[in-house]
């Protein structure tokens, strides 16, 4: 639960978090986000696509394959700027979130790392990132994140900000930051915890586990194993697996979404003030009055 929320009165925080694309840190935190995408615009490479589909699924590719999709600096300015497309994209569903070359991502390119070696330019792009991750988080789009190859680092991270994980058979998961004598910056210990309980969480971390499949899903970091490691028959069982979820009018898909976002993010007062009014956007709307009429000819059969 986001801690700046917790602090503001009731009446405040439901309609903050209705809000889309409210960040985390602003200029009150020191965070300037201008000098951040500056610094960033410094470090090219590989980058990063969406293509959005007439069905209301979107698929969000990291593509920097030489670098095991590996973020640069440019791609994460991209990725902010994706978030902000899908934001905006009011016929969406939901989004799948993959790497290209049949592996998802290896993390922060170690090039960009080495050059922000100072702790204030770390906090920058920990800020940075955790506004981004964020906002994806609180998309009115059910995600999936299609672990493919290897999701190491901040590539292990970004699977934690979806709402669901596939993994294909030779896929595997891990934390490494113990190694690289950090700690997850980009949100991910927050939202393993959220995932698999803090006592897995610390396990994973401190023993910086190497998730396989079969682990992952034992100890519910993945929702599914997939049959295929192929890259492109992954791609379609991910894609028929969400469309079981999003099957519906995208209004009533969007505030499911927002439902589910403001429980895990608001006290019960807020959360349930929140639902109420999302009900309020549905109820005798089209799609459930349509709805009412197709129950109504079943039952006379």
């Amino acid at each position: 639960m986001a801690s700046y929320l917790l602090k503001m009165p009731l009446s405040i925080r439901t309609t903050v978090l209705r809000q889309v694309g409210l960040p985390l840190y602003n200029t009150s935190h020191g965070y300037h986000e201008e000098e951040v995408k500056k610094t960033l615009q410094q470090f090219p490479g590989g980058s990063v696509d969406l293509q959005k589909d007439d069905s209301g699924i979107g698929i969000l590719t990291l593509n920097n394959p030489s670098k095991m999709n590996a973020f640069s600096g440019v791609m994460m300015l991209q990725l902010l700027e994706k978030v902000i497309e899908l934001e905006n994209w009011t016929a969406g569903k939901g989004v799948i979130v993959r790497g290209a070359k049949n592996t998802f991502s290896s993390g922060s390119d170690l090039n960009a790392v080495k050059a922000l070696a100072t702790p204030e330019d770390g906090m920058a792009l920990c800020m940075f990132m955790q506004n981004t991750l964020t906002r994806f988080t609180r998309l009115p789009l059910i995600s999936v994140a299609l672990v493919q190859g290897r999701a190491l680092g901040g590539g292990a991270e970004l699977t934690t900000a979806c709402d669901f994980r596939l993994m294909t058979p030779e896929s595997e998961i891990r934390f490494v930051h113990k190694e690289m004598g950090i700690i997850p910056s980009w949100g991910g210990a927050s939202r393993l915890i959220e995932i698999i309980g803090s006592q897995a969480a610390l396990q994973v971390l401190g023993g910086a586990l190497k998730l396989d499949p079969t682990k992952a899903l034992s100890i519910g970091m993945a929702g599914e194993i997939l049959q295929s490691s192929d890259e492109t028959k992954s791609v379609e069982e991910a894609q028929a697996w969400l469309a079981q979820f999003v099957n519906g009018p995208p209004e009533v898909i969007r505030a499911l979404k927002k439902s589910v976002c403001s429980g895990k993010e608001l006290y019960l007062e807020d959360a349930l003030q929140n639902e109420r009014d999302l009900l309020g956007t549905l109820w005798g709307g089209a799609a459930h009055l349509q709805a009412i009429a197709r129950k109504g000819k079943f039952n006379k059969l």
